[in-house]
């Protein structure tokens, strides 16, 4: 099994290891006793974060430092990782516990992203920073080079504020309304109101920040549609 990861490995991203042992570990999910890639996940994590880091500083010389933030974070976050890995086809080479084997653990996001990470992380080990930037931009390939629009990364109680701020409306207020549920599955619903505008509207979230965000989304529709009359 090892053999064909090795293959996959050298084919898709270009890289052999010099000590075998530590790619094994790298796929090895905590599922499995003894070792497994937690530590270079960690490692990877940090590899993988300066080397987008840098990537998006040379590519936008003159975004402040929030929109930077924005897209490194678009870049890897866990969802943009494990579809990464999924395209990649590592999830057939994850050496799994026979329980995540039977759930398709193979399949999970946060377990593909975190053996992505982990493979960054062993080869910085295996041979430095150079290898690991080299295989980091294998693995991304063209999503280096084309990236979202910056406006699209900012959420949506960032883009009201700065539309408010624009405009000289003053800030937008954001009050909790109500919370149901036990302690280990609320819902919030949370209030926004503008001064310059009559409508309130409101948002819901399994949490309080996520109940913001919509209820901040709604008021953009709501100034997006009182701008177009």
């Amino acid at each position: 099994m090892l053999n064909k990861a090795e293959n996959w490995l050298k084919k898709l991203l270009q890289y052999q290891f010099s000590d075998v042992r530590l790619f094994e570990q790298a796929l090895t999910h905590r599922s499995v006793p003894g070792g497994n890639n937690e530590r270079l996940e960690f490692l990877g994590d940090a590899v993988l974060n300066f080397v987008i880091s840098e990537v998006v500083f040379r590519a936008y010389p003159l975004a402040p430092e929030g929109d930077l933030s924005r897209l490194r974070a678009s870049l890897v976050k866990d969802t943009s990782l494990a579809e990464l890995a999924a395209g990649l086809g590592l999830g057939e080479h994850l050496i799994l516990g026979a329980g995540e084997r039977k759930t398709g653990g193979h399949r999970r996001d946060s377990i593909l992203a975190d053996a992505l990470e982990a493979i960054f992380g062993a080869v910085f080990i295996d041979s430095g920073f150079d290898a690991a930037r080299a295989v980091v931009e294998t693995a991304f390939g063209d999503r280096l080079h084309e990236f979202p629009p910056l406006d699209e990364l900012r959420d949506p109680k960032t883009k009201l504020q700065e539309l408010l701020q624009a405009q000289h409306m003053g800030l937008p207020a954001y009050q909790q309304v109500n919370v149901t549920g036990e302690a280990h599955k609320q819902r919030f619903e949370v209030s926004c109101s503008v001064l310059a505008v009559d409508t309130v509207t409101t948002g819901e979230g399994t949490t309080r920040r996520g109940a913001e965000q919509q209820s901040a989304e709604k008021m953009l529709e709501v100034l997006s549609q009182s701008d177009a009359t």
